[in-house]
């Protein structure tokens, strides 16, 4: 579940996210850490993955990062807002390195495609309330099982629970949410997948994933090193838990890392 991994392996999406807000000079970051992860959604095996990254931010608002793609960002006022084209997250069948593995035989891998994203936050004194969107582009030269293009929401909120000599800690709540091509891409098993696998054929609808919690540990060193540890709670809704792929619905994961600014 890493993305650029990076824990999506999605869907988390994602955890250990960095900001993008709008900055009077460039400005620079390297990330450097490790997760572990599920290795796919519903997974009960795990592995540890590395976290490497960068990001490098203009004085206009504009970013490149390893995480989310090519976009920009605007934050000002107490509330965010970044648009950005990057890529979706990737499914193997088989087990590869840090992705994929061997329980989804004949499933066909879900290849990376192009993908838009749109983050937005807003700050009530200090709760955070926040929503991410993406929609991945279809893939044409792939097949109907693993190509569709979809649509995923992520709402949150978040606040802090401790700021002082020993960092800042915030915990999250947040639910998922999926079109029927993302269902489908993800939980769903065509009758031609149950042919080749070892799962019964399961038809999916949009709608709920999967609720879940965060909680964010960010230990400032000096002016450019910090430290920053996540644990992420993943609990699957019932449509995409009763999928045969799905052996465990409540997904954990544990990931840290450290950021070097400048």
């Amino acid at each position: 579940m890493l993305r650029s991994l990076s824990l999506s392996l999605t869907s988390f999406c994602l955890f250990l996210p960095s900001n993008s807000v709008h900055a009077e000079d460039w400005r620079y970051s390297l990330r450097a850490g490790a997760a572990s992860v599920p290795r796919y959604s519903g997974s009960d095996e795990r592995v540890m993955a590395p976290l490497l990254g960068g990001e490098i931010v203009s004085p206009y608002g504009f970013f490149l990062d390893t995480q989310k793609g090519l976009g920009w960002a605007y934050d000002e006022d107490g509330f965010g807002l970044s648009v950005y084209v990057g890529a979706s997250d990737v499914r193997k069948d088989r087990k590869t390195g840090f992705k994929g593995s061997d329980e989804l035989d004949g499933m066909g891998s879900i290849k990376s495609r192009p993908a838009i994203g749109l983050d937005g936050t807003y700050h009530m004194g200090p709760i955070i309330l926040g929503a991410s969107f993406e929609h991945a582009l279809e893939k044409d030269d792939d097949d109907d099982d693993t190509g569709s293009a979809w649509n995923r929401l992520k709402l949150s909120i978040s606040a802090p629970f401790y700021e002082g000599d020993h960092g800042k800690v915030v915990g999250s709540l947040n639910s998922q949410f999926g079109d029927g091509d993302y269902m489908r891409t993800w939980y769903g098993v065509s009758t031609g997948q149950a042919s080749r696998s070892k799962f019964k054929a399961y038809d999916t609808q949009g709608g709920l994933v999967s609720r879940g919690a965060d909680l964010t540990w960010s230990l400032p060193i000096n002016d450019q090193w910090s430290v920053s540890t996540v644990l992420a709670v993943q609990y699957l809704a019932k449509e995409a838990a009763d999928s045969p792929i799905v052996e465990r619905r409540m997904q954990t994961s544990l990931a840290g890392q450290v950021v070097y600014s400048f």
